[in-house]
């Protein structure tokens, strides 16, 4: 049936248009923002189409558009593809415009499936062990209670270098940056090598943490079409020629959210796009580490312009805050310098804890510990998912599911929270205006070791997407 236009919605819209001032997609964007707050266009219901909408107030289609993307951008209506546009529900407003959450912000009584953490194991007797032992060594602490260089220092960049690398990928120590986690490497990242007003491309559907410190620094997000390996090259490519684009950031092996691992070929033809338009790639590898056997990094196929971000908080420790950026050579003083701006220093403490890990076999052991503890939780609860289509390849510690019909993501996501369980939608990870999909992040990284309440938290889960029989991973 067709969407009639109300003829109060109609009236207010023109009496905005002409009475205000500023781009007309802003007037009518303002005008149906007020309507919706005063109560005139009711929560749930369906905006007009845009042909409809255009012809009833003699505008054109685009600017219709741009006012719809809008107010979705506001968190005041959603797209669905496909079916049209509607007014939000009261409380389920747009996450990733309030930044990313701290794991407090929760009430403790839920359990907790919306984010990836490390899981609890036999780091935090390795932990006790470790400062033990500093503590006996005074001369290596009178050397960790002084400022050093604002790289690190040098036995903490050769041994981040080794966390870096892999089969196919060497890092190099006078290459490597300490930072306090893989939050402050992507912040000094920006903060050295971007200004205010740039613009950075990145995937569609992106880590929240981007999103935040983009936002503080001032620094314009483009979002990027993906398919199933992640990033499209052409995508790139377009983005490229219509938009004056300084970087690109993108996670190629297990990207959060979506899962996706980007072929070699893949990253090589990123890699070549880069070098095309000169752009400085960011890539983050903090969840990369969970995979037994992971491609090549970006970072082997454009060394010269490829900026690697890892940490140790999803393998070996969250609370460590250790982290290290790999950078070209002609890149490594602007960062350290950021670094001095930002905290002077990664925490020397830490740094000297973790490197020591590094450099025995206890680190490569809880690495490994770590990944069979997450294929051993998923193993528990993926028959759970039977009917539903999701994916989460080896060594992701997520599932990423898609929402079946008619149910949205949102309302999933407020029916389990109603009953204290909390998962992730992919408007979370949204860049940009274009329409989100349909589908949820479900983590089983929470830090309970109670298997009951990991399996009752994605039964719960499987009731509200009324799963059918046979699973589908796709």
């Amino acid at each position: 049936m067709a969407v009639k236009v109300s003829i109060d919605m109609v009236s207010m819209i023109r009496s905005a248009l002409e009475s205000e001032v500023g781009p007309k997609y802003q007037r009518l964007a303002g005008a149906i923002d007020d309507g919706i707050a005063q109560g005139a266009i009711a929560p749930g219901s369906k905006l007009p189409p845009h042909r409809l909408l255009a012809d009833s107030l003699g505008v054109t289609i685009g600017t219709i558009s741009r006012a719809y993307g809008e107010l979705e951008r506001l968190g005041r209506v959603v797209a669905r593809v496909g079916d049209g546009t509607y007014v939000r529900q009261q409380g389920m407003e747009r996450q990733r415009d309030a930044g990313f959450r701290n794991v407090s912000d929760e009430p403790p009584a839920s359990f907790d499936m919306s984010r990836n953490t490390h899981i609890p194991g036999p780091e935090i007797a390795l932990m006790a062990q470790g400062l033990h032992a500093l503590a006996q060594d005074l001369a290596t602490l009178h050397d960790l209670s002084r400022y050093s260089a604002e790289a690190g220092l040098a036995r903490h960049r050769a041994a981040g270098a080794r966390w870096l690398s892999q089969e196919d990928f060497t890092a190099q120590a006078e290459q490597v940056i300490c930072v306090n986690g893989a939050q402050h490497g992507l912040h000094i990242t920006l903060m050295a090598l971007l200004k205010p007003g740039d613009t950075l491309v990145t995937e569609q559907l992106t880590y929240p943490g981007l999103i935040s410190t983009a936002r503080m620094l001032g620094i314009k997000l483009i979002g990027l079409e993906m398919d199933a390996q992640g990033l499209l090259p052409q995508a790139l490519d377009e983005a490229c020629r219509n938009h004056r684009v300084v970087a690109l950031y993108c996670t190629p092996s297990l990207q959060n959210p979506t899962t996706a691992v980007q072929s070699p070929a893949r990253r090589q033809a990123i890699a070549e796009l880069g070098r095309q338009h000169n752009l400085l790639l960011i890539e983050d590898e903090a969840h990369a580490v969970l995979m037994d056997q992971r491609p090549a990094p970006l970072s082997h196929f454009a060394p010269e312009r490829t900026v690697l971000i890892g940490s140790l908080s999803k393998a070996l420790a969250a609370g460590l805050r250790v982290g290290f950026v790999h950078a070209p050579v002609a890149l490594v003083d602007r960062l350290a310098a950021a670094v001095r701006a930002t905290c002077w220093m990664a925490t020397p403490l830490t740094l000297e804890l973790a490197c020591a890990w590094i450099e025995s076999p206890v680190g490569e052991a809880l690495r490994q510990q770590q990944i069979a503890e997450i294929r051993r939780r998923k193993a528990l609860v993926e028959g759970l998912l039977a009917g539903l289509e999701w994916r989460s390849p080896p060594g992701s510690p997520h599932f990423w599911i898609k929402v079946p019909e008619p149910w949205r993501a949102s309302e999933i996501e407020a029916e389990l929270k109603r009953n204290h369980y909390l998962i992730a939608t992919a408007e979370a990870f949204a860049v940009g205006q274009a329409a989100v999909p349909q589908y949820i992040r479900a983590s089983v990284c929470n830090t309970s070791d109670d298997d009951r309440l990991l399996v009752a938290g994605f039964g719960a889960l499987a009731r509200a997407l009324g799963q059918g029989d046979g699973a589908s991973a796709w």
